[in-house]
């Protein structure tokens, strides 16, 4: 075993990690990257993209049952879960092989290990419990990411309760599910099972679901999960998990009273964890807050010369997030002079169940909260010809301005490719666009898109199309 010396070395090679690599390989430092499992990380691997390829499927099925609107004879829809999982898993397959394609081709020193800090400016690799390698670099990344937070009492054994991994791999399609939590995780598997015939009961400790979006779009996504069967209590605590041979009992507590709920499987989507533990974070410098990271607006922990990104630091954990933060931080270290810190308000969440949630910025409450004067614009899709026309009518778009400047501090959809068009209020964010240049702007005619514009219009009384 022999040391290695390098530019950069980048522990975790999930979005955040392997994008900063590639970065700092671009910019002409000699740069090396550790992982210990699958290039891609959560994403690519167990989240993001094995995910969506589930919910393309779940949207077919929806599709198939929605057959005679279109004109088309009624089928019998049927489908193997196990061929539907192994899609699934062949996309994933196919893109972490892209990640080590774009590795060679950048000339990125990629050790297949478990990487710990062994000392100022050094990080030891091992395989196995073995040494594998001691790394020196002047600079180095943590980017282990997260994993699944679990309930106490309601801990994963991978049969009855699931995370987010088991519900990915299902060997059979269970007739019923408890989802414990309705933020993104949690919502996408509730709609990927409904919409492929399982009862579905969504439980949520707080008042409402999609906590974090705007209270009316939540409310709206709520009443269109309840029209496909989706059964949904908020203000709900889980108290306890009894698992039987081919069930799980759980125990709820809704205002005060003990409710049973018995289903055939559990997913707990309750949050994540950082990855701090054993990457050698005693007697440095590093501060952890809650299992994630502190960094300051480029990327830099309290231990000169060691960084972190993705999971392992602050929300929003969002994969496009972390990727961000990687070429920020490898562009701080090169020295380049026009490195712009994090905006977490100009950062999109998307949710990619049926109807799809999209949004950036401030919702009104906050916007309110922080004393804005706004100015609130929205457009429903019943309005749209486009919309109607593909048979998607359910769906709203939200603006808020601020009514002294026209700046647009927060944008909201839910509907029908809203995750696809979020992008253009992250552009006018981005470039501080106020209402009257969105106001100027041309939305091709017939879009889902003119939504966005009739949002935008609506905020200053000059709706055209409702």
């Amino acid at each position: 075993m022999a040391d290695q010396n390098f530019d950069v070395v980048i522990l975790g090679g999930g979005p955040g990690g392997y994008v900063a690599a590639i970065r700092a390989a671009q910019l002409g430092m000699k740069t090396a990257l550790v992982e210990r499992e699958h290039l891609g990380g959560i994403c690519l691997n167990w989240g993001c993209i094995p995910t969506k390829a589930l919910l393309r499927t779940s949207e077919i099925s929806h599709l198939l049952h929605t057959l005679p609107e279109f004109g088309f004879a009624p089928v019998d829809v049927k489908f193997d879960i196990d061929k539907v999982v192994k899609r699934s898993r062949a996309v994933a397959k196919q893109l972490s092989d892209g990640v080590g394609y774009l590795m060679r081709k950048n000339k990125i020193t990629v050790f297949d290990g478990s990487g710990k800090l062994a000392g100022k400016q050094t990080l030891a690799v091992e395989k196995d419990g073995k040494p594998l390698a001691t790394l020196k670099a002047p600079h180095i990344v943590l980017a282990t990411g997260a994993r699944a937070r679990e309930l106490p009492g309601v801990e994963r054994d991978g049969k009855l309760v699931w995370t987010y991994k088991d519900a990915m791999v299902p060997t059979a399609m269970p007739k019923s599910l408890l989802v414990i939590g309705s933020g993104a995780i949690g919502i996408e598997f509730a709609s990927f099972y409904r919409n492929m015939g399982a009862e579905v009961t969504v439980v949520e400790v707080l008042p409402r679901i999609l906590p974090v979006e705007d209270e009316e779009i939540s409310a709206f996504a709520h009443k269109a999960f309840e029209k496909q069967g989706m059964k949904i209590m908020t203000g709900v605590a889980v108290k306890a998990a009894k698992k039987n041979a081919q069930n799980v009992a759980v125990t709820v507590e809704v205002g005060g009273k003990a409710q049973e709920i018995t289903v055939d499987r559990v997913i707990s989507a309750v949050g994540i964890v950082g990855n701090v533990e054993n990457i050698g974070l005693e007697d440095t410098g590093v501060k952890v807050d809650r299992t994630h990271v502190t960094i300051d607006e480029y990327c830099r922990t309290g231990e000169p010369g060691v960084y972190a990104i993705g999971d392992l630091v602050g929300p929003p954990w969002l994969a496009h997030k972390a990727m961000h933060e990687g070429v920020i931080c490898v562009e701080k270290i090169a020295g380049l002079n026009d490195v712009h810190a994090m905006d977490v308000r100009n950062i999109p969440g998307c949710t990619y169940c049926r109807p799809q949630v999209a949004s950036v910025g401030l919702t009104e409450a906050k916007a309110k909260e922080l004393g804005y004067e706004v100015k609130v614009g929205r457009f429903p899709f019943i309005g749209n010809g486009k919309a109607i026309a593909m048979g998607e009518p359910e769906g709203l778009a939200k603006t808020v301005f601020d009514a002294k400047t026209g700046e647009l501090l927060g944008a909201h959809m839910v509907g029908a490719e809203v995750t696809e068009m979020i992008q253009g209020y992250t552009i006018a964010r981005t470039l501080e666009t106020t209402e009257a240049e969105l106001i100027r702007t041309v939305f091709p005619h017939p879009t889902v898109s003119e939504t966005m514009h009739e949002a935008v219009l609506a905020a200053y009384g000059r709706t055209l199309h409702f």
